[in-house]
């Protein structure tokens, strides 16, 4: 080697390398600058609506008010409109989580051929659109007897009266559980695998029954799992606009179709403003509550253990 050479190395040898901490800034750099534009200066924008005052020509300026939160929550209308969201947004969840155990078991436990069968019912609805889905249970709850539910029950001698699902909660939430069902089980069914099964197998060798073994031992280990799918349901049953639009009617009217109807009819861009705040603080209170909820159980089952 020559002497140039080996200066050449020495040097390079000796040149600091670059911190870590500002490697990773520079690889976070543009996923943070995305964020920013895309989400961080909207919702600001957003926050900034919802506190302005609209004029009677539509232009939104100064002074500072909240009256949009106060109609929002001290108006009755409003208000049936946020508990009907709340309400649907729980039931679907606690709905969509007891159907999803049980395919969740059978996708993380089953035999390969069932598990794969299972999965592949489970994704496939995914890939129709919601509208499709949402317009098929218009065909199925009906309120005519020329719906499906209404025919099979007339066909069975039920009543000549036709049964009144369609345009109500209920329809919303039978909806929203058939369109969230999958983004509850795959989460599930991701933490049921992660669970040695060797402890079940243990439970029941001394003697303990299948459900019993499920309530202490699968269920509490399974949490994460659940706590990831409760949010992701409760969030987006909250924030759907299609499927309350399409099957909820006047009687099931939701925050997400509210917030159409300030902008497109109305023309309120304050209130709609207002609801969109509401919306995310729904989601995020629903998501720091249930994981404190679980955090707190999790702590208590350990302080007994420990005793």
């Amino acid at each position: 080697m020559t002497v140039s050479a080996m200066h050449t190395t020495d040097i390079k040898m000796r040149r600091p390398a670059l911190p870590t901490s500002l490697m990773g800034l520079a690889l976070l750099f543009p996923a943070l600058a995305f964020l920013t534009v895309f989400l961080v200066l909207p919702s600001l924008i957003l926050l900034g609506y919802s506190v302005l005052t609209q004029s009677q020509s539509g232009d939104i300026s100064l002074p500072l008010t909240i009256g949009s939160y106060e109609r929002l929550i001290l108006s009755p209308a409003y208000r049936r409109v946020v508990m009907t969201t709340l309400r649907v947004a729980s039931f679907t969840a606690l709905f969509t989580s007891l159907l999803a155990y049980p395919l969740a078991m059978v996708i993380a436990y089953g035999r390969p051929l069932a598990s794969r069968v299972t999965m592949i019912l489970v994704v496939a609805p995914l890939v129709v659109s919601v509208i499709v889905r949402s317009y098929g249970w218009q065909l199925l709850l009906g309120n005519s007897n020329t719906g499906v539910l209404n025919w099979i029950l007339r066909a069975l001698g039920a009543g000549p009266a036709p049964v009144q699902v369609l345009y109500t909660e209920w329809a919303i939430v039978i909806a929203s559980v058939h369109v969230f069902l999958p983004l509850m089980v795959l989460p599930l069914s991701a933490s049921l695998g992660r669970i040695n099964p060797s402890l079940n197998e243990a439970a029941r060798v001394l003697g303990a029954p299948a459900w019993r073994a499920f309530l202490r031992i699968t269920l509490p280990l399974s949490v994460p799992g659940l706590i990831a799918g409760l949010t992701i349901v409760f969030s987006l049953t909250a924030a759907s606009y299609v499927t309350p639009e399409m099957v909820g009617g006047n009687r099931g009217l939701m925050l997400g179709v509210l917030l159409e109807q300030q902008i497109n009819t109305a023309f309120d861009w304050s209130m709609a403003a207002a609801i969109a705040v509401v919306m995310v603080a729904i989601a995020l209170f629903a998501t720091v509550g249930v994981g404190w909820f679980a955090d707190g159980r999790t702590t208590l089952r350990f302080r007994r253990g420990g005793k």
